[in-house]
């Protein structure tokens, strides 16, 4: 192999964040330029407790595009990798025949890509949003591209759009054939309502049993309920979700959240054959949400599921401790086995008998393996620290110590 020089590589280090949809994306009118049959909208999670990191590099002694996930190498040659990577040399090689030099780094160059999720991958928790928006905006640093990176992230991952902004963010279906109105908007800043918490109840951090898109292949070919939510039910509920988040309404945000994911599971089961996204733990937590807000004759917290087991639960400030406590109380943890609650601290509170009553749900010993508690995120950022880097000066992947 030949010997690289270390001064001939440029390399740039960038985070990006996860994001989780209130109002689902769920099925493609053009599968190559990954074209969705509504519109949707998400809430950017703080990277503080969920990000991908990914380091891009560029050498002209580099042999080949090389890309690492997660400690394993992986094949470059994927059509959707091929994609951003072909989209950001072309906006690249325009920038510059336009007369713009902003980066000395030549388009010629092979790229080593390295990037790491600090959470389970594939298992519902929007882990190739948070990995195709991170290497659109590294590679896009890397090349000195500008403009609309969501266009390019939908390529890579249709929900990666939504994960090149911070706080509220809508994904605009679009209408033209080339897909070049179909990106990410966004809707309100990760400041915008800053008593807004989320809590991820992790059930299952395995792989989930169909993928996303295979899933939704299926659903676009035999659920007649997918045309009459995207033809009827979603470009009203986009409209009314805006609002409750512009208003900061839980309410009505709760419940429209709670009724989008319902919805969609519903048409995973109106899918032929079905396809069983969710457990009984995840139908427990349902159940264990509904009758915490019947208790207190309001909408305190909100669940929505995507692809996965997973709960990820919506509520505020005043109320998040007290409902971490139900969920400790309905679904035991391994006793001092590891830490339950990680993330943004949560204080331990006293829970009433009658609340307690009112629920009423059987436990579940171990049912939740562990919460990850936080908040509304920004969108990618820049990493200053060159310690950060995880590739070394030879292009390949630090080694882990």
């Amino acid at each position: 192999m030949p010997k690289i020089n270390s001064q001939n590589i440029s390399m740039i280090t960038c985070t990006a964040p996860v994001n989780i949809a209130v109002i689902k994306y769920w099925g493609k009118r053009d599968e190559g330029l990954i074209l969705p049959v509504n519109s949707s909208l998400s809430v950017t999670l703080h990277q503080d407790q969920l990000k991908t990191t990914t380091t891009v590099a560029c050498s002209r002694d580099f042999q080949e595009d090389r890309i690492w996930l997660n400690g394993k190498e992986e094949d470059i040659n994927q059509p959707r990798l091929q994609s951003c990577l072909r989209e950001i040399r072309r906006l690249a090689r325009k920038r510059r025949s336009d007369g713009d030099p902003s980066t000395e780094n030549s388009l010629s160059h092979r790229v080593h890509v390295c990037s790491v999720n600090n959470f389970p991958t594939a298992a519902g928790l929007a882990s190739s949003a948070a990995g195709y928006a991170c290497l659109v905006y590294s590679l896009s640093r890397l090349f000195g591209v500008e403009g609309d990176l969501s266009l390019v992230a939908r390529q890579g991952s249709g929900s990666a759009c939504r994960s090149i902004y911070g706080g509220f963010v809508q994904w605009k279906m679009g209408e033209r054939q080339d897909g070049k109105d179909s990106l990410a908007e966004q809707v309100e800043t990760e400041s915008h309502w800053p008593e807004l918490r989320v809590l991820v109840l992790v059930v299952s951090a395995e792989r989930k049993p169909v993928a996303s898109t295979s899933g939704m292949q299926t659903s676009v070919e035999t659920s007649r309920l997918l045309k009459l939510r995207a033809d009827s039910v979603v470009p009203g509920r986009m409209e009314e979700m805006i609002s409750a988040i512009q208003r900061r309404n839980f309410a009505d945000f709760g419940e429209l959240t709670m009724k989008d994911s319902n919805q969609f599971h519903a048409i995973c089961l109106d899918t032929y054959p079905p396809i069983f996204y969710l457990n009984d733990i995840s139908r427990k937590v349902i159940s264990l949400v509904h009758r915490y807000n019947q208790h207190y004759q309001e909408t305190r917290v909100a669940y929505t599921f995507d692809a996965g087991p997973n709960a990820v639960i919506y509520t505020l400030q005043d109320y998040v401790h007290e409902f971490v406590e139900v969920v400790q109380h309905f679904f035991p943890p391994e006793c001092n086995g590891g830490e339950f609650v990680k993330g943004l601290p949560i204080g331990r509170v006293s829970l009433s008998e009658d609340l307690i009553r009112a629920i009423g749900v059987e436990t579940a010993p171990e049912g939740i393996s562990y919460i990850i508690s936080t908040k509304v995120g920004p969108g990618p950022c820049m990493v200053e620290d060159p310690n950060l880097h995880l590739l070394g000066p030879d292009g390949l992947p630090k080694k882990s110590t």
